[in-house]
């Protein structure tokens, strides 16, 4: 039988280069865009690490002052709140929908697991017109575990009616992949510019440089 695919959002299926004019305009310089979600990440693994869970959402708003901190700068209300509403309004890639698509023709079961809150994410999928692709869409908000803890996958699995070997894990993370292999599921890496696996995990069966080519070699290994 073939493995549910459960996706992740950000960076994966959406391009958060959508939110570079705002971090020009803020900051002067795109490439603090990186910074930003380097730290919003650094910063949900110190929560989880910790045990002590604080929404996705907060964590980004606390990363982006401690971004602008680190360059003596003061950010407003309005600044925070248009970076939150382009997080939530963020274009899908360009091979996105398609790559998906020949997914669900292939009569595939598709979900999505991300660690932003439901009320994000819906709205993520919704503007960026691929909510009607997936069968359910997970926070990991729901068990107050932020991915990579296994809590978040288990949770998936368990919703689905599945054993976690029966998920395959889709992302462009290599944090993702490790959280998502060491709970028992079967990853696939989306190997988007910049980004590279961590050499002390073992390297997923599926691999491919953007969701065209991740696609291509999910329908060989699953049908």
């Amino acid at each position: 039988m073939p493995r549910v695919l459960v996706f992740d959002v950000n960076e994966t299926l959406l391009d958060l280069k959508g939110l570079d004019p705002l971090f020009t305009r803020m900051f002067g310089d795109a490439s603090v865009r990186g910074q930003w979600f380097t730290q919003l990440i650094q910063s949900a693994l110190v929560a989880t690490v910790t045990d002590h869970y604080t929404p996705f959402g907060q964590i980004g708003k606390a990363a982006l002052e401690m971004v602008a901190a680190r360059r003596g700068l003061s950010l407003s209300m309005l600044d925070k709140q248009a970076i939150a509403q382009g997080f939530a309004s963020l274009p899908p890639h360009p091979e996105v929908r398609t790559s998906l698509e020949q997914l669900r023709d292939a009569e595939l079961r598709m979900a999505v697991l991300t660690n932003s809150t439901l009320e994000v994410v819906e709205s993520q999928l919704a503007n960026a017109g691929l909510y009607d692709l997936f069968e359910r869409v997970f926070s990991a908000d729901r068990v107050k575990r932020l991915k990579p803890a296994p809590e978040s996958y288990r949770m998936v699995a368990q919703e689905l009616g599945i054993e976690a070997d029966q998920m395959r894990v889709v992302t462009a993370h290599a944090w993702d992949i490790a959280g998502a292999l060491r709970t028992g599921c079967a990853t696939a890496f989306v190997a988007r510019p910049g980004v590279v696996l961590n050499p002390l995990v073992r390297a997923p069966d599926v691999i491919g440089a953007n969701m065209t080519e991740v696609a291509k070699r999910i329908l060989e290994v699953e049908k």
